[in-house]
């Protein structure tokens, strides 16, 4: 049974940074994309980055991409999430999610099997 656990999140004024961790384990990864999806409140869960864990490709949402890294650890088994130049519209709850094999949805939270239990990041002006 795949396992992912978040942490890292918590409050942080406009323009700072924090870095969010996904642990996983109960499988062998190789073969899995990891992903990172967000929720704000009254809004549907939105596509934030993924990383195909073996050969690494990155691929980010617009809205991100030049101020959030995605990375992994291929010996601690643990996806990263650096987010930097923070705004307040990054505020929501932060989903790690995995699959095993790459399909070009992987932007969808329905392609994903296994989901963590979420972290709270909250951006203030």
């Amino acid at each position: 049974q795949v396992q992912l656990v978040e942490s890292g999140g918590g409050l942080v004024q406009a323009g700072g940074s924090l870095r969010l961790s996904c642990a996983a384990s109960g499988r062998t990864f190789s073969s899995y994309v990891m992903g990172w999806f967000r929720q704000a409140p009254g809004k549907e869960r939105e596509f934030v980055a993924a990383i195909r864990w073996s050969g690494g490709s990155r691929y980010y949402a617009d809205s991100v991409k030049g101020r959030f890294t995605i990375s992994r650890d291929n010996a601690k088994n643990t996806v990263y999430l650096q987010m930097n130049s923070l705004k307040p519209e990054d505020t929501a709850v932060y989903y790690c999610a995995a699959r095993d094999g790459w399909v070009p949805s992987y932007y969808t939270s329905n392609a994903y099997d296994y989901w963590g239990q979420g972290t709270q990041v909250t951006v203030s002006s």
